[in-house]
């Protein structure tokens, strides 16, 4: 899927010459012809799908630095290039203590602009990963760190949501590789256990003689091969969520 770009700019010669540059490559565009245009824009439901803002800084009814104060609070991940004729030491610091991640001077060749184009996205996009993956490791993953698009997946997500407000059980349903675990991540990271353990056991990898030993634990000298006590599965995942994979491979 194609990322968008906003340009935001009152200049239309300048407009049309971004304008051509950036859909060239293949990006979606929208257009804000003035500082409050943009800051209006960003805050309606279309300014979720905004993944990089192109910004000019000298506007005459709101400037760019306004655009990112404004902007940038409840858009914190959200790349801004920032391009302008000032480019004084000091507004280029101004400008990326404001929040912008790159500062293009007046006149922009194409191919600057579209190197600080791809890799702000770039960019974007490896710490949004590694974000992700922290809140995976933390058991704070969310339902909004899956993608999903099918009806039959939208259902099972709202399913799961609901099971999340809850400490019942839940059973996920799916062949291998469809995303019970993320999903079952997803459970722990929006319920009062967030945070807390989450222990995923492979059943169908178990001997069966150590099934219980495994998930239930044993002293020290319970049978032959005991030399320490174990804690067991159920123990580890204690006030947190255990999430049992390939259980019908239990005997």
């Amino acid at each position: 899927m194609a990322q968008t770009v906003l340009i935001v700019d009152d200049d239309p010669t300048q407009r049309r010459l971004l304008e051509t540059v950036v859909s060239r490559q293949g990006y979606d565009l929208e257009i804000a012809k003035g500082g409050e245009d943009a800051v209006t824009f960003m805050q309606s439901d279309q300014g979720n799908g905004i993944d990089l803002i192109l910004l000019d800084l000298v506007m005459p009814d709101l400037d760019g630095f306004e655009v990112l104060w404004q902007v940038k609070p409840s858009r914190a991940d959200l790349p801004v290039i920032v391009l302008t004729a000032q480019s004084g030491i000091d507004v280029i610091v101004k400008v990326m203590q404001a929040g912008a991640v790159d500062f293009i001077p007046k006149p922009a060749s194409p191919e600057r602009l579209l190197v600080s184009i791809e890799n702000a996205l770039k960019m974007n996009l490896l710490s949004g990963q590694v974000s992700r993956l922290s809140r995976q490791v933390d058991g704070r993953m969310q339902f909004d760190d899956l993608v999903a698009g099918s009806p039959a997946m939208t259902e099972a997500l709202d399913l799961a949501r609901r099971g999340a407000s809850s400490n019942i059980p839940i059973l996920i349903e799916g062949e291998s590789g469809v995303g019970k675990e993320m999903i079952a991540r997803a459970v722990q990271g929006s319920s009062d256990r967030a945070g807390r353990p989450i222990v995923a056991v492979n059943c169908g990898a178990i001997p069966e003689n150590l099934v219980e030993s495994i998930l239930f634990g044993h002293e020290k000298g319970a049978f032959t091969g005991a030399n320490e006590r174990h804690a067991g599965k159920f123990q580890e995942a204690d006030g947190g969520t255990l999430f049992l994979d390939e259980i019908g491979e239990l005997r």
